[in-house]
């Protein structure tokens, strides 16, 4: 963990002592950093709009319940990947992943880019991501989307490391034989040469 990222969860850890106080103004704070990263990590889980949305909400109105009980067992936003990961999959259990098109997506629920990146490119990895298995898209996410070590992936999935290593692996594998295919004439990969 770098000095930004251990700053990030003291400050996260000084919000969650002031939700458990009751202060609301804390949770409208954990709201607006979290938003973003909890939107860009549900969309790997489902696409549905409505679902992302709801699960959010459930999310921070859990961690708003249960600030108090934060033990600091792990940084404060695996703890709260977690409690987003647990509440996606009962959701998606209770209503199901229908495929939704892309355009009933509002812009800014898309996972964030670098503005300087090629949408092309990002399209092209967006289907590829889409052929992998939702707990394959999670773990991609958490590990190179989010920044998250195998270790709180495992916490985040409840599963143990070895299960995301597999996972990890087995996403790396398909997406390695299934990107060239859907690249065909309409990508040239640059590669970054010193």
């Amino acid at each position: 963990m770098n000095e930004a990222d251990i700053d990030a969860d003291t400050n996260d850890r000084m919000l969650l002592q002031r939700m458990a106080a009751g202060d609301r103004v804390a949770l409208a704070t954990l709201y607006h950093s979290y938003h973003g990263r909890l939107c860009r990590f549900l969309s790997r889980l489902t696409r549905r709009a409505d679902v992302i949305e709801e699960v959010i909400n459930d999310c921070l109105w859990i961690a708003w319940q249960k600030a108090g009980d934060f033990r600091g067992d792990s940084r404060v936003s695996t703890w709260i990947m977690g409690i987003a990961y647990r509440c996606g999959l009962k959701a998606l259990r209770q209503r199901g992943d229908e495929p939704v098109e892309d355009d009933n997506i509002p812009e800014d629920r898309i996972p964030s880019t670098h503005p300087d990146e090629d949408r092309e490119l990002r399209d092209w990895l967006a289907k590829g991501l889409d052929r992998l298995t939702a707990d394959q898209r999670v773990v991609i996410e958490l590990v190179y989307g989010v920044g998250h070590t195998l270790e709180d992936v495992a916490t985040i999935m409840g599963c143990p490391v070895g299960t995301v290593k597999a996972r990890l692996f087995h996403a790396r594998v398909k997406l390695r034989n299934v990107l060239p295919a859907l690249a065909g004439d309409s990508i040239t990969l640059k590669e970054n040469v010193p």
